[in-house]
């Protein structure tokens, strides 16, 4: 059963709650989606930690019923 894309960004700021997300469906069926996360708390931390940190929020569902995920972190611009 695919993950809604409400869900995906649900569990990633229930683990990172200062961030921003905004997640994309890239093929309409809801197994492959984009997700950009932008937190004041990724600063100092190496991107690939950032990236960690987001697949960790997701508790495992990576490669399960969240199929696949094309994620870019970032820090705010402002």
């Amino acid at each position: 059963m695919p993950m809604a894309a409400e869900d995906i960004k649900s569990m990633i700021v229930a683990a990172i709650p200062d961030a921003q997300v905004t997640i994309t469906d890239l093929a309409g069926d809801g197994d492959h989606y984009a997700a950009h996360v932008v937190a004041e708390s990724f600063r100092g931390v190496s991107r690939v930690n950032q990236h960690k940190a987001v697949y960790a929020a997701l508790g495992g569902r990576m490669g399960g019923v969240l199929h696949a995920l094309q994620l870019t972190t970032a820090l705010p611009t402002s």
